[in-house]
């Protein structure tokens, strides 16, 4: 064989070993550290509708604790149950998180090293073995009706320079990628509340009484109460009672008192015995008013009266709306404390030495008061006697509903709230205009 043939035949033999080679080895476009870029993270989470629960467990490192927040609908009442069960406006806000975490994807590749954990920020919160108190994630799990999770992921520290993107993490996966999550899964427990505690607006405001006592704890007799009631007459005029020859009412102060009951902000909550969570009056006649419930109204600064009524020690502020709405706040003890110690209550709660007393207990209730809505039209005004019907029937309701939401609970209002409702009579007063310097 001539040295040209010897040389063929061997090139000819590489190139059927090469072809052997190629169909023998499993192809791979990419290195596998990115073999799932692009992905999904949770392919069978498809509808946000799905969405039953979220809980969110940050880390506080000052405590060196993992701090749960959690809201879920429980038999169709969307309800916070770290926060006592109280009642969520939730179902818009875990739809839309649901949806965001639905359309997460793996965009890039970042470690599969779990010495990298701590410096990315996805350490799990939960992780009892873990001896670092920096680099904890925010762990967010969303879970079906049935308690199964549709999506689980650590979150950890931004990413610089890139907008939107965050390290993230499968939790009991070591792998950890960059990936867009813009979720707002708030933690606070006013964004998942309605923040208008009272469901009133600023023009249904039409009538308001400051009831001034004092209470003596031993004998839980007021002092004669000093009323001063302010009437609406119209959108710039407000009236008072007793008013002074030479001052008439200051409708600027009028006014933001107004804004200031229907900003009333909530800085937490406690669940009432259950003793006391329906009419006081009526558990008081079926003598379902226990001592220790006595001894908490007490300690939160309500005393029960003689005629099963209720006194507090701070005195109470009426509200009155065009729907008939009468609602009674009645302010307590301060509260003392920082943080969860003020928002759910612990035995610091009522210690002076616990922390600063900046904030109050509010004890609310509300009722239908068809005075409202009067004069009642007669039997032969049909079409508004109808309309009037109608709005009777709406008020009730409303009344209703508030008040079985209320029965259960103490309110905790924040300082800035207290400062701005609880004011004496002479603060809606001014001299009139012409007497004026």
């Amino acid at each position: 064989m001539s040295e040209l043939n010897r040389t063929l035949s061997m090139g000819g033999l590489a190139v059927v070993l090469a072809v052997v080679a190629l169909v023998s080895v499993p192809g791979r476009s990419a290195p596998d550290a990115f073999f799932d870029i692009g992905e999904r993270f949770f392919p069978d989470f498809t509808e946000p509708e799905a969405a039953a629960t979220l809980e969110v467990v940050e880390f506080d490192e000052a405590t060196a604790a993992a701090i749960p927040f959690q809201v879920t609908n429980q038999n169709g009442l969307w309800t916070i149950p770290s926060h006592h069960s109280y009642p969520a406006d939730g179902s818009e806000r875990l739809s839309n998180i649901a949806a965001d975490i639905i359309s997460i994807v793996k965009e890039d590749f970042r470690t599969d090293n779990v010495a990298d954990h701590e410096a990315l920020g996805v350490i799990d919160p939960t992780d009892l073995s873990a001896t670092s108190l920096i680099g904890r994630g925010t762990r967010v799990t969303v879970k079906d009706s049935n308690d199964e999770a549709l999506a689980d992921l650590i979150v950890g520290r931004s990413i610089e320079g890139r907008q939107g993107l965050r390290f993230v993490r499968v939790p009991d996966q070591k792998r950890v990628y960059a990936a867009r999550f813009e979720a707002d899964v708030s933690t606070a427990f006013e964004d998942w509340i309605e923040q208008n505690l009272l469901e009133v607006e600023r023009d249904q405001i039409d009538h308001i009484v400051l009831n001034e006592y004092e209470v003596d704890e031993e004998t839980r007799r007021a002092s004669e109460p000093q009323e001063f009631t302010l009437e609406k007459l119209n959108d710039t005029t407000w009236d008072g009672t007793g008013v002074p020859d030479d001052k008439e009412v200051n409708f600027v102060e009028v006014n933001r008192l107004v804004g200031a009951i229907i900003g009333m902000k909530i800085a937490g909550v406690r669940p009432k015995p259950e003793g006391v969570s329906g009419n006081l009056r009526d558990a008081a006649m079926a003598g379902r008013i226990s001592q220790q419930d006595i001894i908490d109204l007490i300690n939160k600064g309500f005393y029960p009266s003689e005629d099963g009524g209720l006194l507090s020690n701070e005195g109470e502020l009426l509200v009155r709306t065009t729907e008939g709405i009468l609602y009674t706040l009645r302010f307590g003890e301060i509260v003392y404390g920082r943080g969860e110690a003020v928002m759910l209550g612990d035995d610091t709660s009522d210690d002076v030495d616990s922390g600063p007393g900046e904030n109050r207990y509010v004890f609310i209730t509300a009722e239908f008061d068809q005075a409202a809505l009067l004069p009642e039209p007669p039997e032969s005004d049909v079409d508004a006697r109808t309309s009037w019907q109608r709005r009777v029937r709406e008020g009730e309701e409303k009344a209703e509903r508030l008040s079985t939401r209320f029965a259960s609970w103490y309110y905790v209002v924040s300082s800035d709230s207290y400062d701005r409702i609880h004011l004496p009579r002479d603060h809606f007063l001014k001299d009139k205009e012409e007497n004026a310097s």
